[in-house]
């Protein structure tokens, strides 16, 4: 088959998550198959739940250059941008094609709101007025992220913000290849940032989405998701024709909006299906070409299911496949970038990642899943982002050579 789209070089990437603040410690957890979560001590949340906090976050500064973006959501992102020479190589890039040919393209669910719901709290109690000091454009708003980005590198081309649920920071490469491939911009930082927030951990919990105990994807007593928070960033340019031997390229990508319910996810993944084939179509693979598939694979019943079904549908139970979410909690908005990277790990290293915290498999689901992580050589990765109200998209990484 003929690829739809031209392949694109991953020329940086990093994440920071609770498994690990950058590449090496990242790669580390997963190739051990170790898990971040913990028990939720995040604020003032009294939930019976366990989450993926990064670490020593709360001791990230902002310049004063910077502090109008001060919030738990932009700390995060600068952390993130610091790990793996990633700052480095996109202000390159700026040099490199012009400060306007270079997009910023992020992905967030909540963005600061953490901001507001602080400022919330001490609001004046007799005028009902939020602080002085809060600054809604530089946390709450959800652009926030993408404007914070763009002035650490010095980016003045297209930026952005899609927030659609768990999708969110997929759906942005897919939208930097179409940049690419008109012709608007020559590289695209892309990504997403998610942070900790009560809206987040207390809004699911009302879903009773929440789980108790770590997440367990794909297990038959699965029971609901464990909250997490992350930053994963790429650096997208044109792939030379002849890409080094081993370099990352994102190969294809495949967006769907079934809309079949507000928060559930159609029952025979009929959307999410569709976005797969759409990625293997632009990619001009088959079924068949794919070695891993990173699975959206929250651990709530109806979601593992509805993606097991899809799966099995177009890729039998002959492609290995798991969810790295027992690892690092759900990113929600963060979730796609950061599994992006994840994909890129698994192709660089020759790694299937496992799933922590997965202990029986739910056997009416008939697909090859890794419990454990595994090495192996491999060449063409799917990656899953499935979202609230039927927001899919899905990704193919390549190896080249």
């Amino acid at each position: 088959m003929k690829p739809l789209q031209q392949p694109l070089l991953l020329s940086c990437y990093t994440a920071t998550s609770c498994i690990g603040t950058g590449l090496a410690a990242t790669r580390q957890a997963l190739a051990e198959g170790r898990s971040g979560l913990a028990p939720c001590d995040f604020e003032t949340v009294t939930l019976p739940t366990w989450i993926g906090r990064v670490p020593q976050l709360e001791e990230v500064v902002l310049s004063p250059a910077l502090i109008d973006y001060d919030c738990r959501n932009n700390r995060l992102a600068l952390l993130g941008l610091l790990q793996d020479g990633f700052v480095d190589a996109a202000l390159a890039a700026v040099k490199r094609y012009g400060a306007a040919r270079v997009a910023v393209l992020l992905g967030t669910s909540t963005s600061g709101i953490l901001e507001t719901e602080l400022a919330y709290r001490a609001r004046d109690p007799h005028t009902g007025a939020l602080p002085p000091a809060f600054h809604y454009r530089g946390s709450h708003n959800i652009f926030s992220v993408a404007e914070f980005v763009r002035h650490v590198i010095g980016a003045t081309g297209p930026a952005w913000v899609t927030s659609t649920a768990c999708s969110s920071s997929a759906k942005v490469f897919a939208s930097a290849a179409r940049l690419i491939a008109t012709g608007v911009i020559d590289a695209a930082v892309v990504g997403g940032v998610d942070s900790l927030c009560l809206t987040t951990l207390y809004g699911f919990n009302s879903l009773e989405l929440v789980s108790s105990a770590p997440c367990r994807p794909y297990d038959a007593a699965r029971n609901g998701i464990s909250v997490g928070e992350a930053a994963a960033f790429a650096l997208l340019e044109r792939a030379p024709a002849q890409p080094a031997s081993g370099a990352v390229l994102l190969s294809g990508s495949g967006e769907s909006s079934d809309a079949h319910h507000m928060s559930s996810p159609h029952p025979q993944g009929l959307g999410a299906r569709l976005a797969m084939e759409q990625a293997l179509a632009t990619a001009g693979l088959t079924a068949a070409d794919i070695d891993y598939i990173n699975l959206h694979g929250t651990a709530t019943p109806s979601n593992d299911a509805a993606e097991g079904q899809a799966v099995q549908a177009l890729f039998g139970a002959a492609t290995p496949a798991s969810s790295t979410k027992g690892a690092t909690g759900h990113t929600l908005g963060a979730a796609g970038g950061l599994e992006a990277v994840f994909s890129a790990i698994a192709l660089a290293d020759g790694l299937i990642p496992g799933s922590p915290g997965t202990g029986t498999l739910d056997p009416a689901i008939a697909i090859d899943y890794q419990r454990r992580p595994r090495p192996a050589a491999l060449r063409h990765v799917l990656s899953n982002s499935f979202g609230f109200g039927g927001t899919n998209c899905s990704l193919v990484f390549s190896r080249a050579g």
